[in-house]
């Protein structure tokens, strides 16, 4: 049995692939405060067993971070560079803010550390970092009570020797993140705030997963943001490759999904309980090495996702100025939507629940019982002070949410110069069926995918991610690359005997500031980088000297996927019909569950209900069932 878990916002999924390949999928309520509780549940209630692969999409790295809820961290860098994350690349997020606040750190000023030492661009030892001084520099940061420790010396991804010595003086009194193993690559202050981020969640992932894997039975493996796996131990060491775990479980579940329904070109859209994830597959999920997460950058491979607070429990409210505002804060699983029963307040989940396209039986396969008559009461207070009806009110928000969520699709898609249009959206998450026809239509995107299993598609992706590490060393202004690209693939094949190794680089014109990541071509590496040069940019220029500044080997251990078919589901007898508002009226529809939905095209309006998601069809779109299980929408034009 292997067994996808992903824990959310609002609520932790699991999806189970029996031996003889046979899915299964279930919801519990996620617990902030202690998420692993949710999953040993989980795993008693299915009877898993020691033979049993467990592979997880966590938040414990992400929530950390962005609660600033991680360990009490000290950076030790080359003396003279202690206020390199401070000072930063001194770029302005706001432009036009006249009177930006002070930057808000994870290191604080007086954790930061020098140490006299000096590593030459070449390479080359200038000056040896003292025995004494080290010693010396334990105890400070013992008398810091400093818990983990981030060590950056300049020029380290040239040559590590200094970093080494830093970390063998500090012992194991630390959890220690060194810059050339967490980021070997130039760019000091993306190096060091890389590296920095994995000192403050590291310690608090490691103890999780171990905590996790002490009680869990069988293997325990951990998604990360490049979509691929690693090994428990491995994401506790480097645990800032899983800042976007969930996520790139759903991109990789979203491509999987598509291409079982013979789409290549696709806009993954994933709304769930507290944010929406979109990003942009054509053919492949999109890479990249300059992310960024709450204004600090990381240099590690992750997919390209873009993400937006606006979910099923994204709080609506009128502002001062009488304007409806919808997210970016969430109600969460705790208290959660004012129609969970714990609180009032209002929440675009609720706004679906007054236009009754969610039933009191409905969410979560009934697993959660709402109360429709709460949503009404805590929608109430907005519909006054906008001066509209309820239904008014309701659809406001949704309309607000639906506009947020719009601008984070034209970010992935025609920012970047690519044209919507010939694009599928595939739709999933809990609420992500809910709104998918209608940013369709505003997008003019004709076609709209809703796979089985929507409503847990991330723990589905973990499923088909494959097994993956990456390693990368920075070559700019160095001669035999073949050489250092062979010392990498020894060094792969060390830690994961018997993956495939494929190779790439960054290439750049000479006098450029940013790279582009291209498949490595020995024979004219300048080909492929004038080739995507021209897709991204819109030009090339082959008389143009090239330089290669980094090079990188992906370690790839495929594993065999589950095979993504329609289930045999029972059917139900009798079609239930339903008053529902869409559309500015309300219509009489028929709400179908998936097994309901025939293979021949019929006509909107209509409520497709699945265990753990919801697909409205509006007035003007038609739908069938496909031969992979997922729906298939499409606008009549």
């Amino acid at each position: 049995m292997r067994i996808g878990i992903d824990t959310g916002g609002t609520f932790t999924d699991f999806v189970l692939q029996h031996g003889d390949g046979a899915l299964e999928s279930f919801k519990l309520r996620s617990s902030p405060a202690s998420p692993h509780e949710v999953i040993l549940e989980g795993l008693r209630r299915i009877g898993a067993d020691p033979r049993c692969e467990i592979i997880h999409g966590s938040t414990v790295a992400t929530n950390a971070f962005l609660e600033r809820k991680g360990a009490r961290t000290a950076f030790v860098t080359t003396a003279g560079f202690e206020d390199l994350l401070e000072i930063g690349r001194q770029c302005r997020e706001k432009l036009y803010d006249l009177t930006p606040g002070p930057k808000r750190l994870l290191i604080p000023r007086r954790l930061c550390f020098g140490v006299r030492e000096r590593m030459l661009a070449s390479g080359q030892a200038g000056l040896r970092p003292a025995r004494g001084e080290l010693l010396a520099l334990r105890q400070r940061l013992e008398k810091a009570g400093a818990e983990s420790v981030a060590i950056c010396c300049l020029h380290a991804y040239r040559n590590p020797a200094h970093e080494r010595l830093i970390a063998r003086a500090l012992g194991r009194r630390f959890f220690l993140s060194v810059s050339s193993e967490i980021s070997p690559e130039f760019r000091e202050y993306e190096r060091a705030s890389t590296t920095a981020l994995n000192a403050y969640v590291g310690p608090l992932m490691s103890r999780y997963l171990a905590a996790l894997g002490r009680r869990a039975p069988g293997s325990l493996f951990v998604m990360q943001s490049n979509g691929g796996l690693l090994t428990a131990a491995e994401a506790g060491r480097f645990a800032v490759r899983t800042i976007l775990s969930g996520p790139a479980g759903g991109v990789r579940g979203a491509a999987g999904a598509a291409r079982a329904s013979g789409f290549q070109k696709i806009i993954g859209f994933d709304m769930g309980g507290t944010s929406t994830d979109v990003s942009l597959c054509d053919g492949e999920p999109r890479e990249t090495v300059e992310g960024s997460v709450g204004g600090f950058p990381i240099r590690v491979p992750m997919l390209e996702i873009h993400t937006v607070g606006a979910g099923g429990g994204s709080i609506a409210r009128v502002d001062p100025g009488g304007l409806l505002r919808v997210g970016p804060e969430s109600a969460g699983a705790d208290p959660g939507p004012a129609c969970y029963g714990s609180s009032l307040l209002p929440t675009v989940t609720d706004a679906h629940v007054v236009l009754n396209r969610i039933s009191a039986d409905q969410l979560a396969g009934g697993a959660v019982r709402i109360h429709p008559e709460r949503s009404a009461r805590a929608i109430s207070p907005i519909a006054k002070a906008l001066g509209t009806s309820l239904e008014e009110a309701a659809a406001g928000i949704l309309r607000v949410a639906n506009a947020t969520m719009t601008r984070a699709i034209r970010v992935v898609s025609i920012e970047r110069g690519v044209d919507p249009r010939g694009f599928a959206l595939v739709a999933f998450g809990g609420c992500g069926g809910l709104h998918a026809c209608e940013l369709a239509r505003e997008l003019d995107i004709a076609t709209v995918l809703v796979p089985d299993y929507a409503g847990a598609l991330s723990a589905l992706g973990m499923l088909i991610a494959d097994r993956m590490r990456d390693y990368s060393a920075s070559v700019l202004g160095e001669r035999g690359i073949e050489d250092r690209f062979r010392q990498l693939e020894q060094l792969a094949r060390r830690e994961a005997p018997g993956a495939t190794l494929l190779r790439t680089a960054d290439l750049r014109y000479r006098g450029q500031s940013y790279e582009l990541t291209v498949p490595w071509n020995a024979e004219d590496p300048a080909r492929p980088f004038h080739e995507a040069h021209e897709r991204r940019y819109g030009y090339a220029n082959p008389s143009r000297p090239v330089e290669v500044v980094q090079i990188r080997v992906r370690a790839l251990a495929p594993v065999q996927p589950p095979a993504l078919r329609r289930p045999s589901r029972p059917r139900r007898r009798g079609i239930e019909r339903r008053r529902v508002y869409a559309a500015g009226q309300w219509f009489d529809m028929p709400v179908l569950a998936r097994g309901q939905v025939s293979s021949r095209w019929a006509d909107g309006p209509a409520l497709v209900v699945d265990a753990g998601s919801t697909t409205l069809i509006p007035p003007g779109w038609r739908f069938r069932l496909d031969e992979a299980g997922a729906v298939v929408i499409h606008w009549k034009r």
